[in-house]
């Protein structure tokens, strides 16, 4: 890889699939799975939004409400035990017992807490958004012909009761955090793949014929719960998915697509990282889309050069051309 430029590395050897226009293709995950939601829609694909937002809502109200950068408004699901639970509980077999927050009147979702700014009015509105929510998220599982998730974390916070997990420490966008109620876990390569392979199994129960595409984010921890230097638990974390998405693979209509490696890798020189390290600038997250519309795009799939791509899709920031993604991790970070 000596001498090769970070625009020249494509580490795809072989894609088993090709996707079509005509293909619901779905998208889950972390904050970098919004790169993937975003690009489907500019280069042709049909990015299956479930929860879309009203068509006269103004696009800062849309973005503000986490509308359209996944395919259902469900915000950043970090783990495989949060894709897990949101299937079970779409489904009605899993009911937290930790199932609202209430705040000085308003009522937040402790497995949304973003979705909604300063939460929602009443309780009837609450509960009318979750039925509408799961109603949503029930049909994307049934008819999606592919669904994408990007695994980015293994640390979460979750339950004593009844071990559901949160999407953010509670108390960090809403909650109270209480050390009896709420505790700190860090999935090893094991739960990982046992989340994971309970989730496929009991997907393909309602959509056999779904084609699933996994990706570890190349995102960096913002911080840690655990007693050492974040560094040192990005690199655990991250090696534990990808050991683990590995495995998964063996597993039928299951394929690896390998985006933390393009952004990640030696060739790269650092270079797809924006001055905080943390950021991922969208010439990489060009580079990846391109490679992927490469090697998984039908034919018949746009094949836009970077330059005619519609300015909606090419955001960037006043800093080295990062690409602006609701990241709620980043609340951790002071």
């Amino acid at each position: 890889m000596a001498g090769v430029q970070p625009s020249e590395l494509d580490p795809v050897v072989r894609f088993p699939f090709v996707i079509s226009p005509d293909h619901k293709v779905a998208v889950a995950g972390s904050c970098f799975a919004q790169h993937v939601a975003r690009r489907l829609r500019s280069r042709g694909l049909n990015f299956f939004d479930v929860e879309p937002a009203h068509p006269l809502l103004p696009d800062d109200t849309v973005a503000e409400f986490c509308y359209g950068q996944f395919s259902a408004r469900f915000g950043n699901i970090y783990t495989s035990r949060q894709l897990l639970q949101l299937l079970r509980r779409a489904y009605g077999r899993f009911q937290p017992a930790e199932d609202v927050w209430a705040e000085s009147g308003r009522y937040f979702d402790p497995f949304r807490p973003t979705i909604q700014p300063n939460g929602f009015a009443t309780r009837q509105e609450y509960d009318a958004d979750r039925r509408q929510h799961f109603a949503a998220v029930r049909r994307m599982f049934e008819q999606a012909d592919v669904f994408i998730f990007t695994l980015g974390l293994t640390e979460c916070w979750v339950s004593r009761t009844d071990g559901a997990v949160f999407p953010l420490c509670p108390g960090t966008a809403a909650g109270q955090f209480d050390p009896f109620r709420h505790a700190f876990a860090n999935l090893t390569v094991e739960d990982v793949v046992a989340d994971m392979t309970v989730f496929l199994a009991e997907l393909r129960a309602i959509n056999p014929a779904v084609r699933v595409v996994l990706t570890v984010s190349p995102v960096p921890l913002v911080a840690t719960a655990l007693d050492r230097h974040v560094l040192v638990s990005t690199v655990a974390s991250k090696a534990v998915l990808r050991v683990a998405v590995e495995r998964l693979t063996e597993l039928p209509g299951v394929t690896y697509f390998p985006s933390y490696e393009i952004i990640t890798s030696p060739s790269a020189r650092g270079s797809y990282f924006a001055e905080d390290l943390r950021s991922i600038r969208e010439e990489g997250v060009r580079h990846v889309m391109d490679l992927f519309f490469k090697h998984v795009g039908a034919s018949d799939v746009k094949r836009m050069p970077p330059s005619s791509e519609p300015k909606a899709d090419l955001f960037r920031t006043a800093m080295q051309n990062v690409v602006d993604t609701m990241c709620d991790e980043l609340r951790l970070d002071p």
